[in-house]
């Protein structure tokens, strides 16, 4: 980055709502409504998301959104490097002024949903944390635990309903849930009201935390064997909750087998997605 200019923004003036409002006037800016711009006005959501992270200084992290750059501050002061993706191009005169000190950012200007992961990270271990676009949650889920090189642990803000559903597990596991446990052990840290943001969203967030399974955890499942339940499931949620014996007619007889053909998708546990998986292959 280059040297700061003489009136270097700090962290705490990054949640201050009216030095927000100071820095997005200065650049003829404002919150991007089709864009899920909502800047956090509270610094200890800050602190809650770093210490949940477990970012320390032989991490490197990988941003989604950084914004003004105030998350993305906080965790240059506890990485080893941060990978920042940032959609909105009239945003990068604002970082580049906010994390003009942090030289251990590389801000990257993209679509983080179409971003090729391994030119940014190679083949490095990594961390996911961020303050998400809302909208892009499931999509951002998708690629990160399918991808094939996964990171170590997601840390996402989010909407509170999105991480309590996906917290949850049978007898009310929705598919998002399922992904999520077959890839990772998800943790809801903390709940975050929507004033402490702005503009303030209508719902309440969350800060949720994701440890993802690596091969020596005892619930690990190849990538491989954890895609088809995932695969399977998907199938099966798609005709809404009906039986599985009706979503799944290929899978009759082994349904039965497993005395599964009269239970719905959202009834089941990891354990009978794989064992429907072993005696259908």
């Amino acid at each position: 980055m280059t040297q700061p200019p003489a009136n270097q923004t700090d962290l705490a003036d990054l949640t201050d709502i009216n030095q927000i409002k100071a820095l997005l006037q200065k650049h003829n800016l404002w919150a991007k409504k089709s864009l899920g711009q909502n800047f956090l006005t509270n610094s200890s959501v800050i602190d809650t998301i770093i210490q949940a992270s477990q970012v320390t200084s032989d991490d490197i992290v990988l941003e989604i959104g950084p914004g003004l750059g105030v998350l993305t501050k906080a965790l240059a002061q506890k990485a080893q490097h941060v990978h920042s993706i940032e959609i909105d191009q009239d945003m990068l005169p604002i970082l580049n002024e906010t994390l003009s000190q942090s030289e251990n950012v590389t801000i990257i200007p993209g679509n983080s949903l179409k971003i090729d992961l391994t030119k940014i990270i190679s083949h490095h271990p990594y961390k996911v944390v961020a303050n998400i676009p809302y909208y892009i949650t499931s999509p951002l889920l998708n690629l990160f635990l399918q991808n094939e090189h996964q990171p170590e642990s997601i840390t996402f803000l989010v909407q509170k309903e999105v991480a309590e559903k996906i917290c949850h597990k049978e007898p009310d596991m929705s598919v998002l849930a399922l992904q999520v446990h077959l890839f990772g052990t998800p943790k809801l840290i903390a709940t975050v009201k929507n004033s402490d943001f702005h503009p303030a969203p209508k719902v309440d967030s969350a800060i949720l935390h994701i440890n993802l399974h690596q091969p020596n955890d005892p619930s690990y499942l190849d990538p491989e064997t954890a895609l088809k339940i995932l695969k399977t499931a998907q199938q099966a949620f798609t005709s809404g909750r009906k039986k599985l014996s009706n979503t799944l007619p290929h899978l009759k007889d082994q349904l039965q087998q497993l005395h599964l053909d009269t239970q719905r998708p959202q009834h089941l546990s990891i354990k009978n997605w794989l064992d429907l998986i072993k005696i259908s292959t």
